[in-house]
């Protein structure tokens, strides 16, 4: 009988193996993935990072994980213009989909306009707001 731990510490290596596994049981499931990075970059005057987006292409889709915009470009429609951008590269990719999920207000509004649709919720995620999960036809 298999025996459990719970930890608060996996190894990268223990967080690997269930990867792994996962993985290889999704591909004889339903085909590999096809997952590659993606990133939209903002670069300062001086070349240095100071925010965008990153996430992935896999089966068909577009997953923004990170989008983040620095304060003084906020305001001046830089989250649709990135979104945009990795968009034009998910079609290129042969994605049909987009999603993205967010807890801040002012993300979801720009989600939107960016024409994004809501699909999903979970309240109280943190306290006081909603994760709301969105997506987008690229079709």
């Amino acid at each position: 009988m298999p025996e459990f731990e719970l930890t608060g510490s996996p190894s990268p290596e223990e967080l690997a193996a269930i990867q792994d596994a996962l993985s290889a049981f999704n591909t004889e499931d339903v085909g590999p993935s096809e997952r590659q990075p993606l990133a939209v970059l903002i670069h300062d005057t001086d070349g240095k990072v100071t925010g965008g987006l990153s996430g992935y292409t896999a089966w068909g889709w577009l997953f923004t994980q990170n989008l983040y915009i620095p304060e003084t470009q906020r305001g001046k429609g830089m989250a649709g213009k990135i979104l945009a951008k990795a968009e034009e590269e998910a079609k290129a990719r042969g994605c049909h989909g987009a999603w993205i999920d967010t807890f801040n207000p002012q993300a979801l509004r720009a989600y939107r306009r960016a024409g994004y649709e809501i699909f999903g919720e979970l309240p109280s995620f943190p306290k006081g707001r909603s994760r709301t999960f969105l997506r987008k036809s690229l079709a």
